[in-house]
């Protein structure tokens, strides 16, 4: 057998099901990998060993209970994943990724949480993520940054960026992720990850926070499309399909993800385009490597069969103020005593403070505008299939380069943050300008890596292109990553 490490997620679950391996040797040898290599990762900001052990331990007992009695198992029964710093796990600190808060154990587990311990995972902690989940990059000041585990000197994205490095990494199988402006696409993209956003109100949404405009969904991060549909077969109750336990319109089984995953999909009409919301407030130009791996994407999806045409779509220019003005909203609620202010990151105390200066009616004004702006753009999107685009505007950025801050050996407090919030938040908008309106839509979308910087897989930087598809089309998504070698 290859190295734990080294099997897909689904492999593992085989493993663990069939009782090739058992929990504990699996949980063991992933606690092994992140002591071993989260100090060069900061993957991690809490690793819940002895916890992990005693659950681990109790699913190699329900093995042998089920294997005495004849009865199932849980669909990831006895495999190890961890939860982003945002979600709410029983009995461990919810940090937010801030200085400024009190640090309190949760008093329970958040929806996702007690959703996928019920299919059977046992989690091995808390992983790096931005303060409040607000950038697109994991870097606070509470712990060192997650950095790119394909170039140490590189950002692994945010907010969900532990967690993709942690699957890049081999330190978890996958893991699974929450996408209120990209948060699952771009460390996804950033770390050579398939990222799956799903469709509103699909998947509990994971986070702990509000949420006034709906943004934030849930997602798996894998390293194929396959590991993917598994976490996502999980992730979806039984009463929605498609899924393991689910039902068709006509009320027959419905295949699960993983099944459809596998599938060859119909021959579709894919409108390719650069166009974003941004550019009219933030110009940018795509880097050629953004580029290349667009050109990559479009030759694999033709070669399979597909048309691919421009697809020239107007977004209205009043989407940047509405956007930042919903997605900071709850930072604004934050439960943080006046003293503790001066703890908070510059681009949070900002876009806090701004919050708080806003009336109900301009947030209300704003969310009214989002909801006309999804309209307009699925009506767009309308004419075809799917909608095709770069995953990010640049190559992962280099630790540091949003908020100024020199990082020295990587060892986070190393120096004071000297960048301006309006210029990080600028930064970011330009280097992923295709993600949040895809929360605003509602609508699945996935990040698939189809190009390295260095010419061949694992070699250089990974970058990628993002599909965008109608409600409900997140199987399809699942099968075009698949056929375009994921």
């Amino acid at each position: 057998m290859a190295e734990i490490h080294e099997l897909s997620a689904v492999e593992l679950r085989d493993a663990l099901r069939s009782g090739e391996l058992s929990s504990k040797q699996a949980t063991e040898h992933f606690l092994d990998r992140i002591a071993a290599e989260n100090r060069h990762l900061g993957a991690f900001i809490t690793v819940t060993a002895e916890q992990a052990l005693l659950d681990a331990a109790a699913a190699d007992k329900s093995h042998a209970r089920a294997a005495r009695d004849g009865t199932g198992l849980a669909l990831l029964h006895g495999v190890p994943v961890a939860f982003k710093d945002l979600t709410d796990v029983a009995g461990v600190v919810t940090t937010h990724g801030s200085a400024a808060l009190d640090h309190k154990p949760a008093l329970a587990d958040s929806a996702i949480v007690a959703t996928l311990k019920s299919a059977g995972v046992v989690s091995l902690g808390k992983t790096q993520v931005p303060e409040f989940g607000l950038t697109a990059y994991s870097e606070n000041r509470i712990a060192p940054p997650s950095r790119n585990p394909h170039a140490l000197s590189r950002s692994s994205g945010g907010s969900s960026g532990g967690s993709a490095a942690a699957v890049a990494a081999g330190l978890v199988p996958f893991a699974p992720g929450s996408d209120g402006g990209g948060s699952v696409r771009i460390p996804a993209a950033a770390c050579g990850l398939v990222g799956l956003k799903t469709g509103r109100g699909l998947a509990p949404a994971g986070e702990s926070t509000g949420d006034p405009a709906g943004l934030v969904v849930s997602g798996p991060m894998a390293r194929s499309a396959a590991d993917a549909a598994l976490l996502l077969d999980a992730l979806v109750p039984a009463a929605l399909v498609p899924g393991p336990a689910g039902t068709d319109s006509s009320g027959d089984p419905a295949a699960s993800y993983l099944e459809l995953a596998r599938q060859d999909p119909p021959r579709l009409r894919i409108g390719v385009s650069l166009d974003s919301p941004w550019q009219t407030i933030f110009p940018f130009t795509p880097a050629p490597e953004a580029l290349d791996a667009l050109a990559e994407g479009i030759r694999r999806l033709e070669a399979a069969g597909h048309e691919t045409s421009e697809a020239s779509i107007r977004y209205d220019n009043r989407y940047p103020a509405a956007f930042t003005t919903a997605w900071t909203a709850a930072v604004g609620d934050a439960r943080i005593v006046p003293q503790r202010e001066a703890l908070l990151t510059p681009l949070t105390r900002t876009f806090r403070r701004r919050a708080q200066q806003r009336g109900p009616a301009q947030l209300a004004e704003s969310l009214g505008f989002l909801r006309l702006f999804r309209r307009d753009t699925i009506a767009q999107y309308a004419a075809f299939d799917l909608i095709l685009m770069p995953a990010l505007a640049q190559t992962p950025r280099p630790v540091g380069w949003f908020t100024g801050a020199a990082h020295g050996d990587g060892y986070w407090p190393a120096a004071e943050w000297t960048g301006d919030a309006d210029g990080d938040y600028r930064k970011q908008c330009e280097y992923a300008p295709w993600s949040s309106l895809v929360n605003v839509c509602g609508l699945p979308a996935i990040t698939i890596p189809v190009h390295w910087t260095g010419g061949a897989k694992g070699a250089g930087l990974p970058m990628g292109v993002q599909l965008i598809g109608p409600m409900g089309s997140e199987a399809l998504l699942l099968q075009l990553a698949t056929q375009l070698g994921c």
